[in-house]
């Protein structure tokens, strides 16, 4: 068109504030982002997943946790996503190969999560320190990963929880679960480490047991059929 009837835009008003680090902020570089957040992603066949936590401080990498289930390529991915990710801003880090897809769809989702101020920092003023990550993974800093298989023969096993490597599970007079002996292997790893103590004891020290255990009429091991 030649001609055009002018009308005036209403001022800039700029984007709206997002909370971070106990204050809120009108972001409008990448320089600007601060928090402490997580992303889940999944690989293109869905056949593992990521979850994947950032400190990031001024728009830098600070801190980063990669966690993973499926093959064992997006296992050792996480170890190279470990190296690739420290030092980058997230804008680079978003558009870096992570080398799997699982990394790369959680570090989209964090991206979001971040620039739009959902962090777990939003409202910690000064945000949180370097390590929180460990922080979050516990005591003796393992990933808390849940695996049960049911089926319609055998009913549902228990393998692991949070608490670790379920050996036992009870059962009360009616066949159904109420109870579990675990090991955990964070603990199991540090007793072996002390020369005081046989391979046994350490493992015994290491076990412990949740729910009503000790009221079973049953105990099964949840790894055979």
């Amino acid at each position: 068109m030649e001609e055009f009837n002018c009308v005036k835009n209403m001022p800039g008003y700029g984007p709206s504030p997002i909370p971070q680090e106990g204050h809120w902020d009108q972001t409008k570089e990448i320089t600007q982002i601060s928090g402490f957040s997580h992303g889940c992603g999944m690989c293109a066949p869905q056949q593992g997943a990521c979850k994947l936590t950032l400190n990031v401080k001024n728009g830098i990498i600070k801190e980063a946790l990669v966690e993973t289930i499926g093959c064992s390529g997006m296992t050792h991915s996480a170890a190279m996503a470990g190296e690739i990710l420290i030092g980058k801003t997230l804008l680079e880090a978003l558009n870096t190969d992570l080398v799997c897809d699982a990394i790369n769809d959680a570090m989209k989702n964090i991206f979001l999560q971040l620039v739009y101020g959902r962090s777990q920092s939003a409202f910690s003023l000064g945000g949180l320190p370097v390590g929180t990550s460990l922080e979050d993974l516990g005591k003796y800093k393992t990933s808390q990963v849940g695996t049960i298989v049911s089926t319609d023969k055998g009913g549902v096993k228990y393998l692991n929880l949070a608490e670790g490597y379920i050996t036992k599970m009870a059962l009360d007079k009616n066949g159904e679960t109420i109870g579990y002996e675990y090991v955990n292997l964070g603990l199991l790893l540090k007793n072996l480490q002390d020369e005081k103590l046989s391979k046994a004891k350490a493992i015994e020290k290491s076990t412990k047991r949740y729910g009503r255990f000790d009221e079973a009429v049953k105990v099964v091991n949840p790894r055979e059929v």
